[in-house]
């Protein structure tokens, strides 16, 4: 099957995430809050998983030590940046303000989007293990995600209907980021192989500096305990693909 292909079918499956808004419609909120903890463990793991068992070997073997880790600092000072500027970081009742934040919210989250489908078309053009890899660990933080920014959207004022198709629409810029990043791989000579490592720093600081904080907040030993064996499981689900993307 072509890369193109490849491509287009991780970020379309990456871009209908946004609807697992749908199902927060149907769940208490109580439990709700406990799978999205159980969830941003097992999305931390994956994407430090990915990042340490997926992406930096496969960089490794094609640039040398110092400039795989020089682009990893650059990811994840892109990273850092990017979340100052831009308000990446999910959003809790205390800091949200009304209808500003969910527009921002929305510009934010559509640029980010955007970035993924980047790096997803980097990681199928370096090989089609490593994009699969990589789909699998964007998928498992775009759920926790999705189901934070339609929350937000309700917050900000949005109906239902309207949280659920603005947030697909931002989402489907994807598609259009693995477009452009699947020709910008064929015409810009290496694109793939430093898009690795900046994807490697980018993960790195989404994993430790926004979700595993997140865990920290919780109270409840057993409930802690419970999130961090989730963040376990992720690592090990990556390690898992590692072994069966051989």
């Amino acid at each position: 099957m072509p890369v193109i292909v490849w491509i287009l079918l991780a970020t379309i499956t990456v871009s209908l995430i946004s609807l697992v808004g749908v199902i927060s419609l149907s769940i208490k909120g109580n439990l709700l809050q406990r799978i999205l903890l159980l969830l941003v463990g097992f999305s931390a793991g994956t994407l430090i998983g990915g990042a340490f068992l997926h992406l930096l070997p496969e960089t490794l073997e094609r640039l040398s030590t110092p400039t795989t880790f020089l682009f990893v600092l650059i990811g994840f000072s892109f990273f850092f940046i990017m979340e100052r500027v831009l308000f990446w970081r999910h959003c809790h009742d205390e800091h949200c303000s009304y209808h500003s934040f969910t527009y921002l919210n929305l510009y934010g989250d559509g640029i980010h989007n955007f970035l993924d489908g980047l790096i997803i078309a980097g990681s199928f053009v370096a090989g089609i293990p490593v994009g699969i890899a990589t789909t699998l660990a964007v998928i498992t933080h775009e759920i926790p995600q999705e189901l934070g920014e339609f929350g937000v959207l309700i917050y900000g004022g949005f109906s239902k209907m309207r949280a659920l198709f603005f947030n697909l629409l931002s989402a489907l810029m994807a598609v259009a980021g693995g477009i452009i990043g699947y020709y910008l791989s064929l015409n810009c000579f290496g694109f793939d192989v430093f898009l690795l490592p900046f994807t490697a720093g980018g993960f790195i600081y989404i994993g430790a500096s926004d979700l595993i904080p997140e865990l920290h907040k919780e109270k409840v030993s057993w409930k802690s305990n419970l999130a961090f064996a989730s963040f376990l499981l992720g690592l090990l689900f990556m390690w898992g693909t590692k072994q069966l993307l051989r």
